[in-house]
């Protein structure tokens, strides 16, 4: 190889590992913001046992605020898309705050876990490679989907 060639693939190279180590320093922070328990799902809803593990398994990281933050957390730039999917789904809808939802968007909420998950689109594709014990199986879909339902009509009935 040419050596000019050579000693501008080492500056790219010292120039990287320098943005590399400098990004470790930048970017939003992890959270798990402290909790009341009396405003979570587990006090608002009748969850079963099933649903409670299903939900626990699956949703809890990016849809409470009990994430369990992986390794791959703390190094940037992927930090910054795990933190971001969980502030998104936080966001969206979040266990630990049901008491923030009335009554119509509980319902709402409720037929959404349904819907989405009955479609594939939770838990999140990027989710369930590293997580492959996330993936939902047809009978947790249809678990899911059977409480969702009996709540509806519980929370309805109040």
């Amino acid at each position: 190889m040419n050596r000019k060639l050579v000693r501008i693939l080492r500056w790219v190279v010292i120039v990287g590992a320098a943005c590399f180590l400098v990004a470790q320093f930048f970017g939003p922070a992890k959270t798990n913001p402290v909790r009341d328990p009396s405003q979570s799902i587990e006090s608002r809803l009748q969850l079963t046992p099933p649903v409670a593990a299903i939900l626990d398994r699956s949703c809890n990281d990016c849809h409470s605020n009990k994430t369990r933050w992986p390794w791959y957390s703390n190094v940037a730039p992927v930090s910054w898309f795990v933190i971001d999917h969980v502030d998104q789904g936080r966001m969206h809808l979040n266990f630990s705050e049901w008491q923030l939802y009335n009554s119509r968007e509980v319902d709402g909420l409720l037929q959404g876990i349904c819907q989405e998950v009955k479609a594939g689109a939770m838990p999140l594709t990027s989710y369930t490679p590293l997580h492959p014990g996330a993936k939902l199986s047809p009978e947790d879909v249809k678990i899911l989907c059977d409480w969702t339902t009996t709540e509806q009509a519980r929370v309805a009935a109040r």
